[in-house]
């Protein structure tokens, strides 16, 4: 159209008042001969979009319901991947098609690229549906966990991987050669390796603890970085490849880098089960009777709902003679490792009145001073005094 008016101004210097009412039906002539029939086919394609949309969702629903009468799983999975790129499929292939009704090559070939990438979104969505799919047909039948690792690995890579490949095919049909970015990428990335390396060593951190697993998402570890006067142990609420999340009995969220977890002794209180044996020691004295002391200490245990004889039933031994008092220890099984403060707490305020009403006395450190008698012989050189003891 532009065109049009420098063609008929025979260059860019305007036109005459009396010359505007040609150029506009110039001008006009050209909009019905050439755009309105492009206009149209874009805006066929738009609405062939819309019907296949809304034929698809009906299609699919009635699928839908008789999928559900089947025990078959396949088919479920299958008719809900269709429902989730439906719509996404239909209106970019309508708008691929409108932009090409418009014969405008570089318009056309920056929505193709931007529909590229755009399709990424339902291939991703596709993807991890079946990734999930496959995770609980396959991984939860057997008893390895190299599995369960692969696919979580995959579930988390599958959308970088995607998209990466949808910007890539994106920048080759706008004609962009992607070779010295690549390039470049690799210079990058051993820039950012250097600079980001506590980052990188999180990243990989995280890794291996999705492979070596020294604990899962809701077991009970022990902190070693809570704040002070504070819980410090609590369960796992996420495992990142970044961090880990750990939710304390106080309902605080500590954040803790991978790297750092990888490199400390990991105390994981439920990795076997939630039952576990606590050692509950208690000291009495000397004079005490050990034996009445050992059947309170077994029957102040059994108070408790959660203590169990499995695999073995409460226990006292006699662990150590300290400098002044007998060292007992309670081996107890409790059946949930989120209960070990209040079994300790419970067991050691029952002792203290168990005891006391017993006449077993609970010692507390104390000294016996003997002082010797000094002989009154005595040796008198140069002076000096000295006595013998």
């Amino acid at each position: 159209m532009l065109g049009h008016l420098f063609l008929l101004s025979k260059g860019p210097i305007l036109p005459a008042w009396d010359e505007i009412p040609g150029i506009i039906a110039v001008w006009w002539s050209g909009l019905g001969e050439t755009w309105l029939p492009r206009l149209t086919g874009a805006l066929v394609a738009l609405l062939a979009a819309l019907v296949v949309w809304a034929l698809g969702r009906i299609v699919l629903a009635f699928l839908a319901k008789q999928a559900r009468k089947t025990k078959n799983e396949l088919d479920d999975l299958i008719i809900e991947g269709l429902q989730s790129i439906l719509a996404w499929v239909a209106f970019s292939a309508g708008a691929w098609f409108a932009v090409k009704s418009l014969e405008i090559p570089s318009l056309t070939t920056i929505v193709q690229a931007a529909v590229i990438v755009i399709m990424a979104v339902p291939l991703t969505r596709v993807a991890t549906r079946v990734v999930s799919f496959l995770e609980a047909r396959i991984a939860s039948k057997t008893e390895t966990k190299a599995d369960d690792i692969i696919f979580e690995i995959t579930g988390r890579f599958s959308g970088i991987v995607i998209y990466g490949l949808a910007l890539i095919l994106a920048l080759d049909h706008l004609g962009i050669n992607i070779t010295p970015f690549i390039a470049g990428a690799g210079v990058m990335g051993v820039a950012i390796g250097f600079a980001a390396k506590d980052t990188l060593s999180n990243l990989v951190a995280g890794i291996l603890l999705l492979i070596d697993r020294p604990f899962e998402k809701g077991d009970r570890i022990e902190l070693w970085s809570a704040p002070p006067n504070s819980a410090t142990w609590g369960d796992v609420v996420d495992i990142g490849l970044r961090a880990t999340r750990v939710r304390t009995t106080d309902n605080i969220i500590i954040v803790i880098p991978n790297n750092e977890i990888m490199m400390r002794d990991i105390i994981n209180y439920t990795g076997q089960g939630k039952n576990i044996r606590l050692r509950i020691r208690v000291g009495i004295a000397y004079t005490a009777d050990v034996e009445l002391a050992k059947k309170l200490l077994i029957d102040i245990a059994r108070e408790l709902d959660w203590v169990v004889d499995e695999p073995k039933p409460p226990l006292v031994v006699v662990k150590s003679f300290g400098e002044s008092s007998v060292e007992l220890e309670l081996r107890v099984w409790i059946k949930d490792a989120r209960k070990r403060i209040y079994t300790i707490s419970h067991v050691t305020d029952r002792a203290h009145d168990k005891f006391k009403k017993a006449g077993i006395e609970i010692p507390y450190p104390k000294r016996d001073i003997y002082v010797h008698q000094a002989s009154p012989t005595a040796t008198t050189l140069g002076g000096n005094k000295r006595s013998a003891t």
